[in-house]
């Protein structure tokens, strides 16, 4: 399924191309006005989608886990809105800053967002209710996204904002992915080294304790892995909610509960998600861009509201 989505997903778009164009452009040094838009544009933000699309989705499938919440995901749980809004405080204060700044700034509001989530949602006694959790995340996105909007209109960079945040990966360069890869690519590394871990703790903790496990440091390394995870892809697409959600719950129907299948196959599933929905938002409209996070929000709203309707276990 993956290699179909991305055969697909490099031949098809607003520019007439053949499969044939893509291998010439991939092996051959011609350089024609084809072989040039398939290496410099089709080819990095096809990359970019096969990232974005692993990474939000075994950042996901970890959410789940170590909070044994159905409901988890990185877009819903204040995380790309805590990324959204220290970009927009990042472009307003510190112009000049690069891609690499960009991405530290994402990867410290991923984890203010988190944290005011985790926060709010255990106050109360009861500890990690997920709708509690869920409803929480909720108030503190619209807060946080509210401050994004603000410093865009105060600074007059709202359009600046807007590009970042729309969630697309139009414009992706290499230079972006020289800068993202390495970043996902040590958090999904650090995830599977801890995959299983991951299993027993999203089990039961106690079992965990009696086997053990270090449930206290494992806990902080996969929430960092998290914070990397989706503060890198929010450095590149912006607010992407709902992908995170879907591919676990679909991953945990074909290969079980054994986070060591699950977070492989997240990543592959996720990738080729990623690649399907960017394909769409190329060719439904061509030669205009649809938005690829209202693709994804057009899919993954009816599955949230699926999962809360079976009780987070219609897959598990």
């Amino acid at each position: 399924m993956f290699v179909g989505s991305f055969i697909v997903a490099m031949v098809l778009g607003a520019a007439d191309t053949s499969t044939k164009d893509v291998l010439l452009a991939l092996t051959s040094q011609t350089l024609t006005d084809t072989t040039l838009m398939i290496r410099e544009i089709r080819l990095p933000r096809e990359i970019g989608a096969i990232f974005v699309g692993a990474a939000l989705s075994v950042s996901g499938a970890i959410m789940q886990g170590i909070t044994r919440n159905p409901l988890a995901d990185p877009g819903l749980l204040g995380l790309t809105a805590g990324a959204n809004a220290a970009l927009a405080v990042t472009i307003a204060f510190i112009p000049a800053a690069n891609y690499f700044g960009i991405m530290i700034a994402c990867f410290i509001g991923a984890a203010v967002g988190a944290i005011m989530v985790f926060g709010m949602g255990t106050m109360r006694r009861g500890g990690f209710s997920p709708f509690r959790i869920v409803l929480a995340g909720a108030a503190v996105s619209a807060f946080l996204y509210a401050i994004a909007e603000g410093i865009g209109i105060y600074f007059k960079i709202s359009k600046d904002v807007s590009m970042w945040t729309a969630g697309g990966i139009i414009g992706t360069t290499w230079n972006q992915l020289q800068v993202l890869i390495p970043f996902i690519s040590i958090g999904i590394l650090i995830s599977l080294v801890l995959s299983r871990q991951l299993t027993i703790l999203s089990l039961n903790e106690e079992v965990a304790v009696g086997l053990g496990q270090k449930i206290t440091q494992i806990k902080a390394v996969l929430f960092v892995v998290i914070i990397l995870l989706a503060g890198a892809s929010v450095a590149l697409v912006g607010n992407m909610a709902f992908i995170g959600l879907m591919v676990p719950h679909i991953v945990r129907g074909i290969v079980g509960t054994d986070y060591r299948a699950i977070l492989p196959m997240s990543a592959v599933l996720g990738a080729s998600f990623m690649l399907l929905a960017d394909t769409l938002s190329r060719t439904i409209n061509a030669p205009y861009e649809t938005p690829v996070a209202a693709i994804v929000s057009m899919l993954g709203l009816p599955f949230f509201l699926f999962i809360v309707r079976k009780g987070g276990k219609a897959f598990s």
